[in-house]
């Protein structure tokens, strides 16, 4: 049985990151533990730890240490190699290997650069390592500035060698394919390639190989005058600005960054007010050129402004400057998000993750962790993609979310407010949410709008509710939002950032009503602890629900568990367990357990029980040794909005855990609210779990 898989390049800038993110992604899905492991790294790690090592081991949380994750350092294995200790430096590999082996699930081992001195003897001692650890290897073939036939025979010359030397190759992946080649490298890959390998094909994509201001920083050196906060700039482009301002302004294109010397004033104030005004491209950034910095007079302009791009100083000249420019090539670096992100993304999207799976993972998972969580809900959401509105379109969280949301072809949106301030916003974030592919919709202009405030006249006339009155309320984004969940034109509404749980919900209550059979409306959080997820709920709508309303919360809640991939054990929770206590409060707990088991038998319930009776197991099996719940509660009841709301905040902050959520329940169509403290992250998450609903609506 392999623990290990192998991703091998034979030159340098492949993109190979690219892979060991997506098949670390895919691995923790299943894996409860992955680890990872960089053979041979380029630099002392005492001056610079290795690029691809942080970004990994950072961005999934792996519990690894950074000496464990290498084995020698460029000088140091070629050293080895010299010394003709080729063996010892195998023998330190597997070695290391082998240790992670027993701590880990799986290990996915990275291949060596090919950058710097030296790169003759990678190439023998990849094939080397993947063959002494018995591990299958994923090839990765570089297309840039290539041909399809040389990308074709680059890829058969890179197979016979591994296969020569009886080394498994379970998949070769062209990347950075220019878009034009990309059926014809298809094609003939998949004539020369019939035995079971599985094929990729990966166009070139300039938001993963184009580098960041703060590369471009670190490459050119210099001082920082400004901009800290947006060195996660793309830069796709430069110009150098050395003509009168109307000319230069004519050659601003999107993401260029801006070389020029320092006492050009006039093209640094132009700069900034094209980087704010809606009628330019975005700029990434300026180079001020010659050690020369802008004056006093424009210093000082400059100081007053909220926001300015970022503005790097240096010594060099402007050709010297542009050259160097022309030459940096970009890393994806731990702090960069959104680069891995779509690293991520790229990967599911043009590699067949099913077949690759199917191949490498031999083992089955026990239980979920947040991890399986969170891949789970996205590859669910991608199956049926669903349309849902966002009332608060011109919040910053919301923007940004919903970027990440449509580039990950998650879903389909609308957001709510006046199209010319989103625009705005959106370029003052800087972020890259293509207008394209969403929809913005201002209420009061809306094509629908007469339609949805007669429909809700009609729906609220034994209310008294007038046209007029209708029409006043139909202005509010909230019941906008919710109307078109109402009318079908969108399949779910999340809100909340900027409004309150009532304002939010209301409508819903009002109109859109709630399933046959419910009466409550409730909900949940997936809390996403460090070694599993646990359902908690009511902990944001219901105050002080009586036993029956706790009960049918507690029904609810494990319907909501089984349809996320968690298998429901409810705790209903008090401030004693079993007939240990007495008072109003225990037994209202003691009969909404006894209406649960009433209605539904088939649920496992236990109640009343203490918090830490039902999910710690060696306190559940003293104090109710026989319970099928006691110690392994995935479901978890309060038994009143206070105790709920506190208890999912006091775990969330204290432990780290993400808390998903709130996730309405009982609703005929899913409406979901935001904590107006809510971050980018809980915004993805709700708008995913309310695409769910809906797929399951």
């Amino acid at each position: 049985m392999t623990k290990t898989i192998f991703i091998a390049t034979t030159e340098p800038y492949s993109g190979k990151s690219i892979i060991a993110l997506g098949i670390v992604n895919m691995l923790l899905a299943k894996a409860r533990k992955v680890g990872y492991f960089k053979p041979i790294i380029n630099d002392d790690p005492k001056v610079k730890k290795d690029v691809d090592i942080e970004t990994i081991v950072q961005h999934f949380g792996l519990p690894i240490a950074y000496e464990d994750t290498y084995a020698f350092t460029r000088k140091k294995a070629m050293r080895q190699m010299e010394g003709e200790n080729r063996s010892d430096l195998i023998n330190t590999v597997i070695r290391k290997v082998k240790k992670l082996e027993e701590s880990y699930d799986f290990t996915v081992i990275e291949g060596s650069d090919y950058l710097g001195e030296g790169t003759a003897f990678e190439f023998e001692t990849n094939v080397t390592i993947a063959k002494n650890l018995n591990a299958p290897v994923v090839l990765v073939i570089s297309g840039e500035n290539k041909t399809t036939a040389e990308i074709v025979n680059t890829a058969q010359t890179v197979l016979r060698n591994f296969k020569s030397r009886e080394v498994q190759v379970l998949a070769v992946v062209a990347n950075k394919v220019k878009k034009n080649m990309l059926e014809d490298v298809k094609q003939l890959l998949g004539v020369h390639f019939t035995n079971g390998v599985i094929l990729a094909v990966i166009p070139e994509d300039k938001n993963l190989g184009n580098p960041t201001m703060k590369e471009i920083y670190e490459q050119v050196g210099g001082k920082l005058l400004f901009g800290q906060n947006q060195l996660t700039n793309q830069v796709d482009n430069f110009v150098t600005g050395a003509m009168h301002l109307p000319h230069f302004l004519d050659h601003i294109i999107e993401n260029v960054l801006i070389v020029t010397p320092g006492d050009r004033g006039d093209i640094i104030i132009g700069a900034l007010h094209a980087g704010l005004s809606v009628n330019y491209p975005k700029i990434a950034g300026i180079v001020l050129t010659a050690g020369i910095e802008p004056e006093e007079p424009v210093m000082r302009l400059l100081n007053g402004l909220q926001s300015v791009l970022p503005i790097i100083s240096v010594k060099e000249g402007t050709f010297h400057t542009t050259a160097l420019l022309g030459s940096i090539k970009s890393r994806i670096s731990a702090d960069n998000s959104k680069k891995i992100q779509l690293a991520i993304s790229t990967f599911e999207k043009y590699v067949d993750v099913k077949a690759l799976d199917e191949k490498i993972v031999t083992f089955k998972p026990e239980g979920i962790t947040p991890h399986m969580f969170q891949y789970q809900l996205a590859k669910r959401a991608k199956t049926s993609i669903k349309h849902i509105v966002l009332p608060e379109g011109n919040e910053d969280r919301i923007l940004k979310a919903a970027a990440r949301l449509i580039n990950q072809e998650l879903v389909e949106l609308t957001l709510l407010g006046n199209p010319a301030e989103v625009a705005v916003s959106i370029k003052r974030l800087g972020i890259n949410l293509d207008l394209n592919r969403i929809r913005i919709i201002d209420p009061v202009n809306s094509e629908h709008f007469e339609e949805y405030a007669a429909t809700l006249c009609e729906l609220r006339k034994a209310k008294n509710l007038t046209l007029e009155g209708a029409r006043d309320l139909m202005s509010d984004v909230s019941y906008f939002g919710t109307m078109m969940v109402y009318k079908g034109h969108a399949d779910g509404m999340v809100s909340g950032a900027l409004h309150t749980t009532q304002h939010t919900i209301r409508p819903a209550l009002q109109f859109v009503k709630t399933k046959p059979g419910i009466s409550t409306v409730s909900s949940v959080f997936f809390m996403c602890l460090p070694d599993r997820v646990s359902v908690f709920g009511d902990c944001a709508v219901n105050p002080d629900p009586t036993a029956e309303q706790l009960a049918e919360i507690a029904i609810s809640s494990a319907e909501s568990s089984l349809s996320f991939g968690i298998e429901p054990r409810i705790a209903m929770l008090s401030y004693s367990s079993g007939t240990s206590g007495e008072g109003v409060d225990v037994e209202k707990v003691r009969l909404a357990t006894q209406i649960v088991k009433q209605k539904r038998p088939d649920l496992k319930v236990e109640g009343p029980i203490q918090y830490d009776a039902a999910v710690d197991p060696v306190v559940g099996k003293q104090k109710m040794p026989n319970s099928e719940v006691a110690g392994q509660a995935s479901v978890l009841i309060f038994p009143d909005l206070n105790t709920g709301n506190n208890t999912y905040k006091a775990v969330q902050r204290e432990t780290g855990a993400l808390a998903i959520g709130p996730m309405l329940q009982g609703l005929n169509k899913p409406i979901n609210d935001l904590s107006r403290g809510c971050t980018v992250d809980d915004v993805f998450n709700t708008v995913i779990i309310t695409a769910i609903q809906a797929q399951d609506n």
